[in-house]
C-alpha cells in the first residue's frame, strides 16, 4: 500500500531524512518511534506530500507521490492524516468539519456528506456533539473528531503524527481506543507515537529512527522481546521508555 524507497530530504544544508526505505502492506499497522528530532514526523508527512522530498520515491496504492502530474488534493483524500493538534476549523460545527471536504473534494451532495458524517461521528462516540464547535470539546473529543474527518474521505491508509502527545493523560485512552478499533478493522496505518502499549497491542511492525535514518524495521515481538538483538541506540531508547 505504501512504498518508500531511498528517501532523502534536506532543510537547506541540514539533512533531515537519509536514505529511508520501508513498505507498508495493505491492512498492516506500523508504529514509527524514536527520539525527538529523528525525522519521524517528516517521514510520514512526505507520504501524503505535506513535505516535499529531494531524493528517492514514494508510492501510495500505486500512485507516485512525487509525480507533478498527480492531483495532490485527491491523493491526500486517499491518505488520511491525523495531526498532533487536531487542526479542526474553529468556525465550523463538528458536522461541518466532517462534511466540507466530502462536498468540495469528493463532490458528494449535502445529504450524502451529512449522512456519512453522522455515521462516522457515531463510530467514534461523538454523534451527540455534532452541533457543537471545536472550542466546546475536550482535546480527546477533538482528536476523535479529527479521526472521523479523515475517515470521511474513504482513505486507503491513515497516517497519525503523535495523535495523543497534546492530550491530558485521562484523554489518551479514548483516542487510542478508536485507533485500536481501526487497526482491528484492517485499516492500513502508519503511526508516529510514543505510546508503546499501543504499539505492543496492535502494531505488526515497529520502525525505529535516529538522526534521519531508519535504524530498525522489524516485527513488534522482535523489537520488544529481543532487545539484545537491537542496535545500541534502540536499546538506549527502549531502556528509557520501558523502565517505568
Amino acid at each position: 500500500m505504501i512504498e518508500i524507497r531511498q528517501l532523502s530530504k534536506w532543510y537547506g544544508s541540514f539533512q533531515v531524512l537519509a536514505d529511508c526505505s520501508t513498505s507498508v502492506r495493505k491492512g498492516e499497522v506500523v508504529v514509527v518511534c524514536g527520539p525527538s528530532g529523528s525525522g519521524k514526523s517528516t517521514l510520514i508527512k512526505c507520504v501524503n506530500a505535506l513535505e516535499p522530498f529531494q531524493q528517492g520515491s514514494i508510492a501510495v496504492d500505486g500512485v507516485s507521490v512525487g509525480d507533478p502530474k498527480v492531483d495532490m488534493n485527491r491523493l491526500r483524500s486517499r491518505v488520511g492524516m491525523v495531526f498532533q493538534h487536531f487542526e479542526l476549523f474553529p468556525h465550523l460545527s463538528i458536522e461541518e468539519n466532517l462534511s466540507i471536504a466530502q462536498r468540495k473534494v469528493l463532490k458528494r451532495s449535502v445529504e450524502e456528506a451529512h449522512t456519512t458524517s453522522m455515521a462516522l461521528l457515531q463510530r467514534v462516540g461523538m454523534r451527540a456533539h455534532a452541533h457543537k464547535y471545536p472550542s466546546q470539546l475536550s482535546g480527546g473529543q477533538q482528536q476523535r473528531v479529527a479521526i472521523a474527518r479523515a475517515l470521511a474521505m474513504n482513505p486507503v491508509a491513515m497516517l497519525f503524527d503523535e495523535p495523543t502527545s497534546a492530550l491530558d493523560p485521562e484523554m489518551v485512552n479514548e483516542v487510542l481506543d478508536v485507533m485500536v478499533q481501526l487497526a482491528r478493522e484492517g485499516m492500513t496505518m502508519m503511526c508516529v507515537t510514543h505510546e508503546m502499549g499501543f504499539a505492543r497491542k496492535v502494531a505488526h511492525r515497529v520502525i525505529f529512527m535516529d538522526q534521519g535514518r531508519i535504524v530498525e524495521d522489524c516485527g513488534k515481538e522482535e523489537f520488544f522481546g529481543n532487545p539484545a538483538a537491537r542496535s545500541e541506540r534502540a536499546r538506549q531508547f527502549l531502556s528509557k521508555i520501558l523502565q517505568h
